[in-house]
């Protein structure tokens, strides 16, 4: 594990495989960890320099202040290239991590060599999704992080994870349980001040390789099937098995299509 500074802050990231080959980036959602992407790290470690990192307030990166923005959290992102002296990298985003992808290449299209994006959407939240954000923002500062990690997980897999695969469930739920309570209720905040960048996707000139699980209920697959109408030339798939943590549910197809999708990177 390494760490360095972003304005201000200690970021904690890890970098694995070979420096020589192309950087892919893999921004990890809320509120988790880079440990999502533990199962993508060890595929393409053989291939690819691959970058996880710790968005602050998450994992083993510093909370500060707790006052968060999705263009601060762009911002630790251009920083961490900056740091590695990465002028181009392939970016992937799961969720929220999706959300800071896209405000990164709409802000910083010259960074991006390819684009990822995982059960993630474009639009900003509408009154109803802010106005549950702020309400899930107060609960965890009442009720706790235990509570909280019980009832967030519930949303995120799809029934036969649960069965299939318990431990993925437990897993996460263990890092949301370690997450601050006030990194929590601000990113809650900054998420539900975030822009909307639909009117961006159309400008996107890098290849775009979007997947979702077919039962996530929190961006589904039509708000993916949006982007994908707007992006020129992007691919998208759907996951059959899968809810909003499709990386980790349908594993061996995500993969896959990766793998594949980064093979034909230029």
């Amino acid at each position: 594990m390494m760490r360095f500074t972003a304005n201000g802050i200690g970021i904690e990231y890890e970098v694995n495989g070979p420096r020589t080959g192309i950087p892919v980036v893999l921004i990890h959602g809320f509120p988790f960890s880079k440990e999502m992407w533990k199962p993508q790290v060890e595929v393409l470690k053989n291939r690819y320099y691959t970058i996880t990192y710790d968005i602050r307030g998450h994992g083993r990166s510093d909370v500060g202040d707790g006052q968060y923005t999705v263009e601060l959290f762009v911002d630790d992102f251009i920083a961490l290239l900056d740091h590695l002296k990465i002028s181009r990298a392939v970016v992937a985003g799961l969720s929220m991590g999706g959300y800071i992808a896209l405000r990164a290449i709409e802000r910083h299209p010259e960074r991006f060599r390819g684009l990822v994006l995982c059960d993630t959407r474009s639009e900003a939240d509408n009154n109803e999704g802010k106005i549950r954000r702020a309400t899930q923002a107060k609960s965890v500062k009442l009720d706790g992080m235990k509570k909280f990690a019980e009832t967030f997980v519930a949303g995120l897999f799809y029934e036969g994870t649960f069965q299939r695969n318990p431990e993925i469930v437990e897993l996460i739920k263990s890092i949301i349980g370690k997450t601050s309570p006030l990194a929590v209720a601000g990113t809650f905040i900054a998420l539900a001040a975030r822009t909307d960048t639909t009117a961006s996707l159309y400008g996107i000139k890098v290849p775009t390789l979007i997947l979702v699980g077919r039962h996530d209920s929190l961006t589904p697959p039509s708000a993916s099937s949006a982007m994908k109408e707007k992006i020129p030339n992007a691919e998208m798939f759907v996951l059959p098995k899968a809810a909003h943590m499709s990386n980790l549910e349908c594993t061996d197809e995500f993969n896959e299509r990766l793998a594949d999708f980064l093979s034909r990177i230029p």
